[in-house]
């Protein structure tokens, strides 16, 4: 299993790549040090082939995520946020980013 991660937009900043094997958790690290009070944060997946699907938008504090399985927390000076994949499966094996958005 493995996993690639890319900045959505030019505001946020993310690690080119992340790699797990099936069933070992993973965590997917955004950085968006110059996010504005409304501005939400957008997360997606992009499978080969399909366009993106977004798995979450989040404002602050933290939320289980059903499907990947696994959770999503936003610090609290909301500069960055942290997707966790708790189980993933050969089937995630996706993009996996972070946007701003209103």
């Amino acid at each position: 299993f493995s996993s690639a991660v890319a900045a959505g937009r030019a505001q946020v900043q993310q690690e080119p790549s992340a790699e797990t094997t099936e069933g070992t958790g993973i965590s997917i690290n955004c950085s968006h040090p110059n996010i504005q009070p409304f501005e939400f944060i957008y997360w997606y997946r992009l499978f080969p082939g399909r366009g993106p699907a977004l798995i979450t938008v989040i404002q602050k504090d933290s939320k289980v995520l059903g499907d990947p399985l696994g959770r999503l927390w936003v610090a609290a000076d909301r500069r960055s946020s942290r997707l966790w994949l708790a189980r993933p499966r050969l089937g995630d094996a996706a993009v996996y980013y972070c946007a701003l958005g209103d």
